[in-house]
This record gives structure tokens, C-alpha cells and sequence, in this order.
């Protein structure tokens, strides 16, 4: 998971806009490659049109996912 140093990550797993939040840091700042947990591609899917990503991170993401 990324470093999420001002948040508690196990509070925000319970609830839908926690794990917006967490999806949207591991997205925009990077994932912890040590811990080996990978972006979830279905969740990134799902939630594409709440998520809020850096405009250039999103139109990459785009072309990477649906070839737009």
C-alpha cells in the first residue's frame, strides 16, 4: 500500500469512500513495490468516473485500459 502516513488504512478499508481514497494515492503517488500488492483493475474499472486522478495519470490510464 502506499505510504499513507495521515490517514489509518484500517479505518478507511471499511467504508466505500476510504477506498476511493486509498485507490486514488495508490494511483497518483505510487504503490510500495516491497509489499508486493499490486492495483486492483476491476476496482479501477468500477470507479473510474468517481475517482479523482491527475488529469495526465488519467488519460494514460485510459489509453492503458480501454485503448482510447
Amino acid at each position: 500500500m502506499a505510504h499513507v502516513w495521515d490517514y489509518d488504512i484500517k479505518t478507511l478499508k471499511k467504508s466505500k469512500s476510504g477506498r476511493l481514497l486509498l485507490l486514488e494515492r495508490q494511483i497518483n503517488y505510487g504503490i510500495d513495490w516491497e509489499s508486493g500488492e499490486k492495483i486492483n483493475l476491476s476496482e479501477v474499472k468500477k470507479n473510474w468516473n468517481a475517482l479523482h486522478l491527475d488529469q495526465n495519470r488519467r488519460r494514460l490510464l485510459k489509453l492503458l485500459i480501454w485503448g482510447k
